[in-house]
C-alpha cells in the first residue's frame, strides 16, 4: 500500500479578521451558513489524540486554513503539514466561504498522496483504524448504496447539493452498464440488510441518489483531476461561489465517479456513526463510552438548545477515550 494522507479543513470562526473579511463578502440573501456552522466545540484535539492513537500509520496530515490555527497547535510536528487557501487554491476562487471550493481544488495540495481520507472537523477516530479501513487493494473503502433523496428543510440547499451530484453522475454515466460491470460489489453482502435498497432501487432507469454516510471519505487524487477534465467549467463556476449555492456540488460526487468506475472496495455502514446533537444524543455518548465503531460525526445543529452544557458533556466523553496530549499539542 502506498502513503496514506489525512486532510483535515479548520475555521476558527471567532477571529474577527476572517469575521470582517467574510462581512464584506456575505451576500444579502444567505445560504445555510448560520452560527452553527462556525462554532467552536473546543474538541479539535481530540481529532489530533485519535489519528495519533489509533491510525499511527498515517503518513501526513494536510491541515486546510484560511490562515489561522489553534494556539496549542504544534506545527513544528513533522507529520503536520499547514496549508493556507492561498496555497493551492487558485487566487480567482479566494477568498472563499464555502467549503465546495476548499474541497474540489484538493488535488492541488503540494506533496499530496494519491491516497488520502477527507475528514471534516466534526469527524473522529475513537477506536483503532487500520489502513484496510480506508483503502483495500489500493482502492478506497466505501459504501455504494443507492437510495431516494429527500429534503426536509426548503431553505437548507444541502438536499440539492447530494441531488446536483446524482445528475453529474447520471449524465456521465449508464446504471444498467455500471452495475452490470461491478454487480459483486453493488450487491455486496458487506452491506448488510442495506443491500435491499440496491436490489429495490435497480428498476429505475436512472440513479436517484446515493446513501450519505457523512464518514470520512478515502480519495484516488486522480479522481478530483478526472472530475475537473470531465466538468472543468461546471467546477470553475462552482468555485467562483463564495459561499454555497442549491446549484453547487461537493466532494461526493468524486465518491460517486469512483463507484461508478468500479474503483472501490465495499465496506459495511456500521464502521462509523453519524450522531445529530439534540437528536442522536444517546447513541452519541453510548457509541463513545463503548468506542463501538471506530469513527462518529458529532454534527452540529442550529436547533440544539443547550450548546455550553452540550460541549462539556462531549468533551468530557473525549477524555474518557483520549485524555493524553498528542505530539501535535504543544
Amino acid at each position: 500500500m502506498d502513503k496514506i494522507d489525512f486532510v483535515i479543513p479548520w475555521v476558527d470562526g471567532n477571529d474577527p479578521a476572517w469575521i470582517a473579511q467574510r462581512k464584506k463578502y456575505q451576500p444579502d440573501t444567505r445560504d445555510d451558513d448560520g452560527e452553527s456552522r462556525y462554532r467552536d466545540w473546543e474538541n479539535l484535539q481530540y481529532w489530533f489524540r485519535g489519528v495519533e492513537k489509533f491510525a499511527p500509520w498515517i503518513n501526513k496530515v494536510y491541515f486546510l486554513t484560511w490562515g489561522h490555527v489553534p494556539v496549542w497547535l504544534d506545527t513544528s510536528n513533522p507529520k503536520l503539514q499547514i496549508v493556507r487557501h492561498e496555497d493551492y487554491i487558485p487566487k480567482d476562487y479566494l477568498p472563499t466561504f464555502s467549503s465546495h471550493p476548499i474541497e474540489m481544488n484538493m488535488h492541488r495540495i503540494q506533496g499530496l498522496s494519491e491516497h488520502f481520507v477527507y475528514f471534516n472537523d466534526d469527524m473522529f477516530l475513537i477506536r483503532n483504524a487500520a489502513p484496510e479501513d480506508f483503502f483495500k487493494n489500493g482502492l478506497p473503502r466505501d459504501c455504494c448504496i443507492e437510495t431516494a433523496l429527500a429534503q426536509d428543510n426548503i431553505d437548507d440547499p444541502f438536499a440539492h447539493i447530494l441531488m446536483n451530484n446524482t445528475a453529474l453522475i447520471n449524465m456521465h454515466f449508464n446504471k444498467k452498464e455500471v452495475i452490470r460491470k461491478n454487480w459483486k460489489k453493488w450487491f455486496s453482502p458487506a452491506y448488510g440488510k442495506m443491500v435491499l435498497r440496491n436490489v429495490l432501487m435497480y428498476p429505475y432507469q436512472e440513479f436517484s441518489g446515493f446513501k450519505y454516510t457523512h464518514m470520512p471519505s478515502p480519495f484516488l487524487k486522480s479522481y478530483f483531476e478526472k472530475l475537473w477534465q470531465a466538468e472543468g467549467d461546471r467546477l470553475d463556476k462552482l468555485c467562483h461561489n463564495r459561499f454555497r449555492t442549491a446549484f453547487d456540488v461537493n466532494q461526493y460526487v468524486v465518491k460517486h465517479w469512483q463507484c461508478m468506475e468500479g474503483m472501490y472496495e465495499p465496506q459495511s455502514p456500521g464502521i462509523g456513526r453519524f450522531c445529530v446533537m439534540g437528536r442522536d444524543d444517546e447513541m452519541l455518548f453510548d457509541t463513545m463510552e463503548h468506542q463501538s465503531a471506530k469513527m462518529i460525526c458529532i454534527n452540529d445543529d442550529a436547533r440544539l438548545e443547550d450548546f455550553p452544557g452540550m460541549k462539556q458533556k462531549v468533551i468530557q466523553a473525549f477524555d474518557r477515550i483520549l485524555p493524553e496530549k498528542s505530539s501535535f499539542e504543544k
